[in-house]
């Protein structure tokens, strides 16, 4: 089957991309450099385009409760207006996907999936919203999404807002979303983003996704805006600490494992007070509390050599020393300039400070546990 082109393939093309397939669409890996592009991005902006997104529309009286049932997070609590970060779990609490969840009305929500998870997100909602007086919309083959994130994302965005937008913009809180007029073209304007920068999501319709796309690169070019493709995304992801579906996160982890117990919300109500069942409750309530059997670490490398998604870490540089845990990704970091990396490792090698090893193509880097997320921007 050939891969679902972006609405901005064409401008993607026009550019040079280095284009590739990714969870079933063809999408831009990198225009000239990976650290160009990353680099833009934290000292000025990076344009992406992340229309492989999936965009679920769930309406309906009863659409915040179906969510409440459906997800690991309180949805009856979000705010008109605000987004909240949440998961979809199996009952035995394994995540099938980490959400962004969008308030746009009283009864209508905005679901936003991983790219490769959009038809199991789909169908698990499908499934858990019978019963609630709620429906589901897949709007993602008619939905654009398009960021523009670093610290001058403000800026760029605002230059091509309407006039009467500008300050809403510009006094949208972490985490929010609202309607906005950008380059003529209706959008959800939303202060979200996946980089560790300020920065901004834009949902519009995809048959005008091309010329918003143009306009914002011209308005930003200025500023040192340049299109950044997922190479770039991934390093700035990594950087920040943020989890990536199928590295960090999938169907053998639970959120407690990943250090993301915070989003599971075991205490919401029904509107009467009574605790709240959510698919997955009964076995999360027992993990909640219990020692994991693997802890999800930042690694920072000793060496030159970067870890990968896959490696083995093990207790020392020794020849013969155990595997105790898994690298799921890895890279060099283009901010720091040395190598990091998000592993799995079992509990007691997780303690801040500590110094392990990984197997790099079967040479033995040293490596020392460190806080994550690795980036923090400046304030």
């Amino acid at each position: 089957m050939s891969d679902v082109l972006s609405p901005l393939h064409d401008e993607h093309v026009a550019l040079g991309a280095a284009l590739t397939s990714f969870a079933g669409w063809q999408m831009p890996l990198r225009y000239t450099s990976d650290i160009a592009e990353h680099q833009a991005v934290r000292t000025a902006a990076g344009l992406f385009d992340l229309s492989h997104m999936g965009e679920l529309e769930v309406s309906g009286a009863g659409a915040a409760a179906a969510l409440d049932h459906a997800l690991v997070g309180d949805l009856t609590a979000l705010a008109l207006g605000r987004a909240r970060y949440t998961m979809i779990v199996r009952e035995d609490g394994g995540v099938l996907d980490d959400l962004v969840v969008y308030r746009l009305a009283e009864d209508r929500f905005l679901v936003v999936a991983n790219a490769s998870n959009v038809a199991v997100v789909r169908d698990a909602l499908t499934e858990r919203l019978a019963g609630f007086d709620a429906t589901l919309h897949d709007a993602s083959l008619t939905t654009a999404l398009i960021a523009v994130q670093g610290p001058r994302a403000e800026e760029i965005v605002t230059s091509a807002a309407e006039p009467v937008d500008v300050d809403p913009i510009r006094e949208l809180k972490y985490y929010a979303a609202v309607n906005a007029t950008v380059s003529g073209v209706p959008a959800l304007v939303a202060r979200t983003g996946y980089t560790g920068e300020d920065g901004f999501e834009l949902f519009v319709p995809a048959e005008a996704a091309a010329e918003l796309w143009r306009d914002l690169l011209a308005a930003g070019e200025p500023l040192g805006l340049v299109p950044a493709g997922l190479s770039a995304r991934d390093s700035l992801r990594l950087e920040a600490g943020m989890p990536l579906y199928g590295n960090e996160l999938d169907t053998t982890t639970t959120p407690y494992e990943a250090g993301l117990g915070r989003v599971v919300k075991l205490d919401k109500t029904g509107p009467d007070g009574t605790p709240l069942p959510f698919v997955g409750r009964a076995v999360l309530a027992s993990r909640k509390g219990a020692q994991p059997a693997r802890v999800l670490v930042g690694l920072r490398g000793l060496g030159k050599r970067a870890a990968r998604h896959g490696y083995d870490v093990v207790m020392s540089t020794a020849p013969d020393a155990p595997v105790i845990g898994h690298v799921t990704s890895g890279a060099p970091s283009p901010t720091l300039g040395h190598p990091i990396a998000l592993a799995y490792v079992t509990p007691e090698m997780c303690g801040e400070g500590r110094e392990l090893a990984v197997d790099v193509r079967g040479r033995r880097e040293p490596v020392v546990v460190v806080p994550v997320p690795f980036y923090r921007r400046p304030r």
